[in-house]
């Protein structure tokens, strides 16, 4: 147990070396994280269940001749039944949701993974109850079955996945083990099957946090590949991914969204001037005004160069409107020569402008900024032409 323990402790010093306070909470509940990273958890989930699946399905019937030829053929037979069923469905669960990213059918998936040996337990232990198993062999292989829950509990380590998760999917293993003990279906003496128990809930724990570090590692990751290193707003290739997403949610649900095309005026006299070091400066600046402003659904993207991308979900034309004035308010920074950075800015809403994809809307908010850039800079001009300059902010 003491070895146990200081396992625990080092795998708690491992998961949560340098991490914030925000970080720690971040891996204990499941709706923390941000939907680009809930898409490539759920992606990794899923194919790791069907994984997982595949191989048990493959693995499963291969004992049958080890049970045969171990114990009395009656018993063997209704084992081998029932690894037979279990087979069939592992092999089912390897080839469902293919291609999917949703957190829902990844949770689902991973409940099914573990509801299969579950039900495989609860009714092989009884079974082998009923019949006396006192050959040294047959024990062996009896105490094979008895310890699956471990080998399960053991497994939830592959899966990146919270605190919270890990409980509420460990718990059916821990109370099916408990179960058996106390209908009198242990394989092991009672005070062994007790000490078994408890080093169940510790496999369970380790597991988890296992799981938590897997999932912060995969977060940070995913977080470095997806922001554009010098602003930390989304680079334009996960930019597209999660514009195309929020629009296909939009669609179906038949909600607004609207979007702010962004350009930084005379941003290439700051290059020529002062060098590309002020000019990423003042790209670094902009970006952190912008996100001080915007809520927690809206999106900021570099889209390229000085262009930036702000997608605001459930967003009418009025709301993307108040949310832009918001922006020019608060402003976007100082330039080098201590005049105020302004920018040009369009704004299209898919519903307004009759938008049929989200190219389509990028390209309305991209020719309303131009429209802007041409008509004086330093405003913004959204759906009907409604224009924002300076003297009305």
């Amino acid at each position: 147990m003491l070895v146990i323990k200081e396992f625990i402790k080092k795998v708690l010093a491992v998961v949560f070396s340098g991490m914030t306070m925000a970080e720690i909470f971040d891996l204990f509940l499941p709706t923390r994280q941000s939907a680009f990273v809930q898409r490539r958890r759920a992606l990794l989930i899923l194919s790791r269940v069907r994984l997982v699946a595949a191989t048990f399905a493959v693995l499963t019937p291969l004992w049958i001749p080890v049970d045969l030829f171990i114990f009395e053929t009656a018993l063997a037979m209704y084992l081998a039944a029932l690894r037979v069923l279990a087979c069939i469905a592992f092999a089912v669960l390897a080839l469902s949701f293919r291609g999917s990213d949703s957190v829902v059918l990844a949770r689902w998936g991973m409940v099914w993974l573990l509801v299969i040996p579950t039900v495989f337990f609860l009714i092989s232990h009884p079974l082998l109850g009923q019949f006396a198993i006192t050959d040294p062999a047959q024990q062996v292989i009896a105490a094979g079955y008895a310890f699956l829950p471990f080998v399960m509990v053991a497994g939830l380590s592959v899966f990146p996945i919270t605190a919270v998760e890990g409980a509420l999917l460990g718990l059916p293993l821990v109370l099916a083990y408990f179960l058996t003990g106390v209908l009198g279906y242990q394989l092991l003496p009672f005070a062994s099957h007790l000490g078994a128990q408890w080093l169940l809930l510790l496999l369970a724990s380790v597991s988890t946090l296992a799981g938590m570090s897997q999932l912060h590692f995969m977060s940070q990751l995913v977080d470095q590949s997806s922001h554009d290193g010098l602003t930390r707003a989304y680079n334009r290739r996960v930019g597209e991914e999660m514009l195309a997403q929020q629009f296909i949610s939009a669609v179906r649900a038949q909600s607004p969204m609207a979007l702010a095309f962004i350009d930084l005026d005379d941003f290439k006299s700051i290059n020529d001037k002062y060098g590309h070091e002020e000019g990423d400066n003042a790209l670094r600046g902009a970006s952190a005004f912008l996100r001080k402003v915007l809520r927690r659904g809206d999106i900021l993207i570099r889209w390229g160069g000085e262009e930036f991308l702000v997608v605001m979900p459930h967003t009418d034309p009025s709301g993307a409107m108040m949310a832009v004035s918001r922006m020019r308010q608060t402003g976007l920074g100082i330039r080098p020569e201590s005049k105020p950075l302004t920018a040009s800015i369009g704004v299209a809403e898919r519903l307004i402008d009759g938008c049929e994809t989200w190219s389509d809307l990028v390209e309305k908010a991209d020719q309303r900024m131009y429209a802007a850039k041409k008509n004086g800079k330093d405003r913004a001009i959204g759906c009907g032409d409604i224009l924002l300059v300076a003297a009305e902010v």
